[in-house]
């Protein structure tokens, strides 16, 4: 670098994230968030603005340099002027002690509002920025509140609880009364562990929380919410995501714009969140169609629509994917979703209960004799052969498939996203077999149609083909892959196998829509 350059960065670009679940706001990212309000309401001396989960303070500081360039006509003596925007217009919530003294250092260039070297005085060394270390409520087990494992976050008072202010709360008012918020802002925790006991897994157990921010910040009626979350919400992925929840959002029709990411590097250097990020405007005033723009490295997908167009209750991120549903719809029928693969494949605990028969269990011989007859197949991590005999009394339920022919696959899979295979590998399931809970069972109910081998193996020619697995990544945005992720995978005829042309032709998709599924998806041998 020249020594006569000035370099001068701004600090806040250079915070190490906590934690993929409590990630620190780039400026540049701020800012493009704040691009989607009406800009007219930084001219405007009586909008208020909360960020209720602060953390570097980057929302707010960027917010009162926008009040400042936006009032300078309307109030000439500056200092005058971050007097008012500090004491009147720009408030925080901080998620942790030192996240607060790290916001007021950056809004009131020190963490003591009330000090010497603050910009404005404060008759409290908080001024508007809070934080109370305050303490989950325990209810058999769990916080009442956020769902949090008592076992993990009941701490001494010197740790950390994570007993987020401002969702530990039945009246979000009460930590500014007499306020009337115009704008929430901001980049709200994404998860808590829900484990029932400290362990080196207990990622595993995490849960969604962003959704009881957005909740909460509904609560308070703002005119506008502006926040970025994991995009999992919209497709219904991940543990702590209602499907109610997210059919009321969707269905509410009150975004503005949703832009969506689906790398979240693309938003946060260095941090990998599955299923991608994404920022919305969102007002409880607003009725009509959503600006949604997919952003896929650097390309920009546009288009303005209602965000449940095909009233499936999730997102489809992918204008190509929408193209093709429609094409099925257009042969196999509008409704075709209620009736799709998804209803022949097995709720998640199939054959499993109360651990019994799940992903770890060991209770199975490996000889077979009069009594261990079932075959039950299992993590292959347990036996190398990957099954092993047990007997008719140690299932717990679902006996109702094991005299059928059927199809077994595995229930999650590491390997997703582009040129991935997207799913497991599925393999054909004798009568009087059952599966771990590391498998989901296909074709599993007597009552719909008793499937032949042959019809299971003609099955597994078309889990295999591209097509089947890109319409299954339309909706499977992290490794698990419960039921809910065939949604959109056409049912087919079985008495013939099937392969990726013959689906081609059948849906009538077009040169540019073949390459672009098997760009995505890799071939399964």
């Amino acid at each position: 670098m020249n020594r006569n350059q000035n370099y001068n960065p701004d600090v806040l670009n250079c915070l190490a994230n906590l934690s993929n679940d409590e990630v620190f706001t780039p400026p540049e990212l701020a800012n493009k968030m704040l691009d989607l309000l009406p800009q007219e309401l930084f001219q405007n001396p009586n909008t208020t603005f909360l960020d209720p989960f602060t953390k570097s303070g980057v929302f707010l500081r960027e917010i009162v340099k926008r009040l400042d360039v936006g009032l300078a006509d309307k109030m000439p003596d500056r200092q005058q002027r971050i007097d008012h925007i500090l004491h009147k217009q720009v408030f925080g919530i901080a998620i942790t002690e030192l996240t607060s003294l790290l916001a007021r250092r950056s809004v009131y260039c020190s963490k003591d509002a009330s000090g010497k070297y603050s910009i404005s005085k404060f008759t409290t060394a908080s001024g508007n920025i809070l934080y109370k270390n305050i303490k989950h409520t325990w209810v058999n087990g769990k916080c009442k509140y956020c769902g949090a494992s008592q076992a993990v976050y009941d701490r001494g008072p010197e740790a950390e609880q994570y007993a987020y202010m401002f969702i530990h709360t039945d009246n979000p008012k009460q930590f500014f009364p007499n306020m009337k918020f115009d704008v929430i802002v901001g980049n709200p925790p994404y998860q808590l562990s829900k484990a029932t006991e400290k362990t080196e897994n207990n990622g595993a157990f995490a849960s969604a929380i962003y959704p009881l921010f957005i909740e909460q910040a509904c609560k308070l009626n703002p005119k506008y919410i502006c926040m970025i979350t994991p995009s999992r919400w919209m497709t219904k992925a991940g543990q702590g995501v209602s499907d109610a929840w997210v059919e009321k959002m969707l269905g509410s029709n009150h975004f503005i714009e949703i832009d969506d990411f689906l790398d979240s590097n693309e938003c946060f250097s260095g941090v990998d969140i599955m299923g991608g990020v994404n920022y919305f405007l969102y007002s409880p005033n607003y009725l009509g169609k959503c600006n949604y723009v997919l952003h896929q490295n650097d390309n920009l997908d546009k288009r303005s629509d209602y965000l449940d167009s095909l009233g499936a209750g999730i997102v489809i991120r992918d204008a190509n994917a929408l193209n093709i549903i429609s094409k099925i719809i257009s042969v196999e029928g509008k409704y075709y979703i209620n009736n799709s693969f998804y209803s022949v494949v097995s709720p998640k605990h199939f054959f499993d209960k109360d651990d019994k028969l799940g992903s770890n269990w060991k209770g199975y011989s490996l000889n077979k004799d009069a009594k261990h007859n079932i075959k039950l197949y299992v993590n292959k991590r347990l036996e190398e052969c990957g099954y092993g005999w047990i007997k008719e009394s140690d299932i717990p339920k679902g006996k109702s498939a094991l005299p059928l022919n059927k199809v077994f696959i595995p229930k999650a899979n590491g390997s997703f996203g582009l040129n991935s295979p997207v799913i497991g590998y599925p393999f054909y399931g004798e009568p009087n077999s059952v599966c771990s809970y590391t498998y989901l069972c296909l074709g599993y109910d007597p009552n719909r149609h008793n499937y032949t081998r042959e019809e299971c193996e003609n099955m597994i020619t078309y889990i295999k083909t591209r097509f089947f697995r890109y319409m299954v990544s339309i909706k499977k945005k992290t490794q698990d892959a419960s039921r809910d992720v065939y949604q959109f995978v056409p049912l087919q005829d079985f008495s013939h196998p099937w392969t990726d042309e013959m689906l081609y032709k059948k849906y009538g998709l077009t040169d540019d829509e073949i390459a672009f599924i098997e760009s995505m998806i890799r071939p399964m041998e």
